[in-house]
């Protein structure tokens, strides 16, 4: 479900978040985002592993990656790393905004990741915290949801 990523039939971005949008599709040196957050293809293997630079000048220098572990015939793990340094209004952004919105938009794609490959949830969906829904209502003209 992870190579669907940016496609024409993406399985795993969630819906009502600006989609994300890769110039060549998933594959390495493939450049796009989400909303203002951009970033390049750095790394990318097919059914393990996707890896995404930030954009130079965004404020955030890092990376945030993808990679599925497998733990048996039937079980897989999926992890999501964001590491970077932060620079300039991003010091202030991240701590009070873009980290709650993005973790909650991580947990949506967790959330179809598993509904998509089980069936269900084991655990429900996730819940946004009334942080996070006061944060979308404020920027809700500067997010284009996906269908």
């Amino acid at each position: 479900m992870l190579d669907t990523l940016a496609t024409a039939n993406d399985r795993a971005w969630p819906a009502g978040w600006s989609p994300i949008e890769l110039d060549a599709g998933l594959s390495v040196g493939s450049k796009g985002g989400h909303g203002a957050i951009k970033y390049s293809v750095v790394a990318y293997e097919p059914g393990r592993r996707i890896r995404l630079e930030f954009a130079p000048g965004l404020g955030m220098s890092g990376y945030h990656e993808f990679l599925l572990t497998t733990l048996g015939d039937a079980k897989c793990l999926v992890t999501h790393t964001s590491q970077g340094h932060l620079s300039g209004q991003m010091r202030v952004l991240w701590p009070l905004m873009i980290r709650w919105v993005h973790e909650a938009l991580i947990q949506d794609l967790l959330d179809n990741l598993e509904r998509g490959s089980t069936g269900r949830l084991r655990n429900g969906p996730a819940r946004w915290s009334p942080w996070v829904r006061f944060l979308r209502w404020q920027l809700r003209g500067m997010m284009r949801p996906s269908a």
